[in-house]
């Protein structure tokens, strides 16, 4: 008990002392095994109080030391079960069984007792301390004998507790019950019938104890018996006569049989020892029996032919020294013991491969030294192969051809020939005949593709590989070389071998030209595939090559033209909108994919541009209004590339003159034709100052060598220097500029020509279709009327990006 506890029990039965509180006394009664929760009486109704006084006096039980199964509910002024009853383990085989308590209140104190009787109920069968009882009872005990047993215990009380017992089953035992003055029990057995341990020697019976609860519960616990042995039995074989037989050669350990005899008498009295009684012969020195399991066995030579059968005799001993006998008779059995000998008379061991069905392979002779059926034999082998084996005569056996022979499927055969007499159990022998399959000519090459397909791109080198066509021959040795062979067959009408080659044993197909796309896409020609067999066997294949295109061409500008005697100039009013169209520059790319996609960019670009040009489209647009800053004559250098790798460009320089009319255009250009006089000059003047250049530092280096080839080479480069340079003509193309665009107002067909050392220029006018196109012939001649003849260069234009 705890110090706290100790403390308030003394100061509660101190102030029960001093203010003298009234108390009562409340019992109940309740079974075990309630519920949590379970209702066990309203005790404010039984002790006449009001729910508000247990709240304010704070009611509480109070057990002391004992555990609490019963709790106050002061809400409804109702106890409860707390925690679960067992009666057994509460108050064991006491009776009454109950649970003693007080209920406190404060202000003012007061007490009340309450007991709680625990009704028992039948939660408990009757049990065994021990799980079985053993007894080991002599078969000669005598009728009457008595065994005691121990009683079965029940923990619950009253009618609930153990009432009897019942013994199953009742063949050789009765069960007697008595209850003792003291309250003990008496159970007991009581032998009614004599034991036989020959007839059973184990016997287990059920004791079983009930009560007298409801419902009824019972325990069992079973009773093992083992019946002791007396020597009453003699031993008996479960036969007087054996039969056995026995093969001659029999080795030594082989089991003839095994006799058996039995004593149902136990332990010494039913061990038995076996014994050959036999003097008169010799079967002792060729049989032996284990003494203990009866097991007759060889121990010597069994001939048939000296001995056909034995008699063996034999005797079963316990050790109390009761017998019994009993004969085993042995017959011998002449066994098949000589295999079949295998001889080969003739044979050969290659074959052609194209031998007729029929076709003798080998001749085999058989034997076998034993007689009747042992001696008779019977020859075989695979079904699997194109062979069969033929009897020719007795003994005699040939091995011929069955079937089509292929030595491309099977190049040899292992012949495993099997001879087997028919004795019991036969005895067989065999021989394996290797056989070997010449080859003939008799399979064509084949490709391992039916098409063979590859590509190379354009611009190869002459020699170049291009793929590897690969057949085979099933055949063997010569009859298996393949040649490769170019089909004669012709691409575009050139014959196929200038454009490739085959190499004859590898089949590598090689390049004997370079090709170019933009002239073949792709070719077909045929391979041929030929064995060494004589006569040769052959296949074709094709073989499709396709030229992949490189990006080898750069791209041509059809428009706008670009010559060297002429000038062209596209007319751009002030007022033109924004987006205006000046022109479009049309260019074209022969190669293919996208070595032929193109785009266009200014090459320069001014701070202020004017014009751009589409990335896709190449048309010329203008990107801002006119003003009177911009220069009138504007020169716009377009880049047109590519999508290859690496990418190809061409430039083309578009002229653009700012005017408001046609006339007005041609003023502006007049204006600017003496400035092409003096460009020209310019560069004569560059020319001659390289020239000088040139000229001394070659007179520097031979001055060193040679004073002399100084001077003259001196007069040479003076003589020469004063010769013209070489006028080179150039011819553009004839081209017509697209109209109807709807941003130009009238197209002109014209042609410029021009020579590229002359200072001055001939412009050609045609008749007019367009006049935002200004062309100019500054030679005077004119087909457009009412026209002034100036002169005019391509350097009077400005570059404009």
């Amino acid at each position: 008990m705890s110090e706290t506890t100790m403390a308030w029990q003394v100061l509660f039965f101190i102030s029960i002392l001093y203010f003298g509180v009234a108390h009562a006394q409340v019992s109940y009664s309740i079974s075990e095994e309630k519920a949590k929760g379970s209702l066990v009486g309203n005790i404010a109704q039984d002790l006449g109080l009001d729910l508000k006084r247990l709240k304010s006096g704070k009611a509480r039980i109070y057990t002391g030391d004992s555990a609490e199964y019963i709790e106050l509910n002061t809400e409804r002024g109702v106890l409860l079960v707390k925690e679960r009853i067992d009666r057994e383990a509460l108050c064991g085989q006491t009776t009454p069984c109950a649970l003693h308590f007080q209920i406190t209140l404060e202000n003012p104190i007061e007490f009340y007792s309450i007991t709680v009787e625990i009704t028992d109920i039948n939660d408990n069968a009757p049990n065994f301390e021990k799980s079985e009882i053993i007894f080991k009872i002599s078969e000669t005990a005598v009728v009457g004998s008595k065994f005691v047993l121990e009683p079965a215990k029940d923990s619950d009380v009253g009618i609930n507790t153990l009432r009897g017992y019942s013994l199953t089953p009742t063949d050789h035992f009765l069960l007697n019950f008595k209850i003792l003055p003291s309250g003990g029990q008496n159970v007991e057995m009581v032998l009614q019938k004599h034991l036989d341990r020959e007839r059973q020697e184990l016997m287990t019976l059920v004791l079983t104890a009930f009560d007298g609860g409801e419902p009824q519960m019972s325990g069992n616990i079973e009773i093992h018996i083992t019946v002791l042995d007396a020597n009453d039995n003699a031993p008996v074989f479960t036969r007087s006569v054996y039969k056995a037989t026995v093969k001659e050669n029999a080795v030594k350990g082989t089991v003839v049989t095994k006799v058996n005899a039995s004593d149902p008498d136990q332990g010494s009295n039913g061990q038995i020892t076996y014994s050959i009684t036999n003097t008169q012969d010799d079967v002792r020195q060729i049989f032996e029996i284990n003494e203990y399991d009866g097991t007759v066995k060889v121990t010597g030579l069994i001939d048939y032919e000296k001995a056909r059968h034995y008699e063996i005799r034999i005797q079963a001993r316990d050790h109390g020294g009761l017998t019994d006998s009993c004969k085993i008779e042995v017959e011998v059995v002449d066994i098949n013991d000589n295999k079949p000998t295998i001889n080969i008379m003739s044979k050969t061991s290659m074959i052609s491969e194209d031998s007729k069905s029929g076709t003798v392979v080998t001749i085999i002779n058989v034997q076998d030294l034993d007689s009747s059926e042992n001696g008779k034999t019977h020859c075989s082998i695979s079904d699997s192969i194109p062979f069969t084996l033929k009897l020719t005569r007795h003994h005699f056996y040939s091995l011929v051809t069955a079937a089509d022979l292929d030595r491309e499927r099977v190049s040899e055969y292992n012949i495993s020939v099997t001879c087997a007499d028919q004795g019991e159990p036969p005895l067989s022998s065999s021989v394996t005949l290797s056989l070997q399959l010449s080859d003939v000519n008799d399979n064509a090459p084949f490709f391992d593709k039916t098409v063979y397909t590859a590509s190379i791109q354009e611009n190869n080198m002459p020699g170049m590989s291009i793929l590897t066509v690969s057949a085979r021959d099933a055949d063997w040795n010569q009859n298996a070389h393949v040649s490769y062979i170019l089909e004669d067959t012709s691409v575009n009408g050139v014959p196929v071998s200038s454009y490739v080659s085959v190499s004859a044993d590898s089949g590598v197909i090689h390049a004997v030209r370079s090709f170019d796309y933009e002239q073949i896409k792709d070719f077909q020609f045929w391979v041929k595939a030929q064995d060494g067999g004589s006569p040769p066997l052959s296949s074709n294949v094709s073989v499709k090559i396709m030229i992949q295109d490189q990006n080898d061409n750069v791209p041509q500008v059809l428009y706008p033209v670009q010559t060297g005697a002429s000038l062209v100039a596209e007319m751009v009013p002030r007022s033109a909108d924004v987006g205006y169209l000046v022109t479009k520059v049309v260019a074209v790319d022969v190669d293919s994919g996208q070595n032929a996609w193109l785009s266009y960019k200014l090459l320069k670009v001014a701070d202020r541009p004017l014009f751009e040009v589409g990335l896709q489209n190449g048309e010329i647009r203008t990107i801002r209004q006119v003003t009177d800053k911009d220069a009138v004559k504007q020169r716009l250098t377009v880049i047109v590339e590519d999508n290859g790798q690496p990418s190809r460009s061409a430039t083309v320089n578009v002229n653009v003159v700012v005017a408001d009319n046609f006339p007005e255009a041609l003023s502006e250009l007049t204006d600017f034709t003496h400035d092409k006089d003096y460009n020209d000059k310019l560069t004569f003047y560059l020319i001659l100052a390289l020239a000088v250049v040139s000229f001394l530092f070659i007179v520097s280096i031979i001055a060193i060598l040679s004073v002399k080839f100084y001077r003259w080479r001196q007069e040479r480069i003076f003589y020469k220097s004063n010769t013209n340079l070489p006028v080179i003509p150039y011819y553009p193309p004839l081209y017509t500029d697209i109209g109807g665009t709807g941003t130009l107002q009238h197209v002109y067909n014209h042609e410029v020509y021009r020579t590229i050392d002359s200072g001055k220029s001939d412009l050609k006018y045609m008749r007019p279709n367009n006049q935002s196109i200004i062309s100019l012939d500054t030679s005077g001649t004119s087909t457009v009327p009412h026209v002034h003849t100036d002169k005019l260069t391509s350097d009077d234009f400005i570059d404009q990006g």
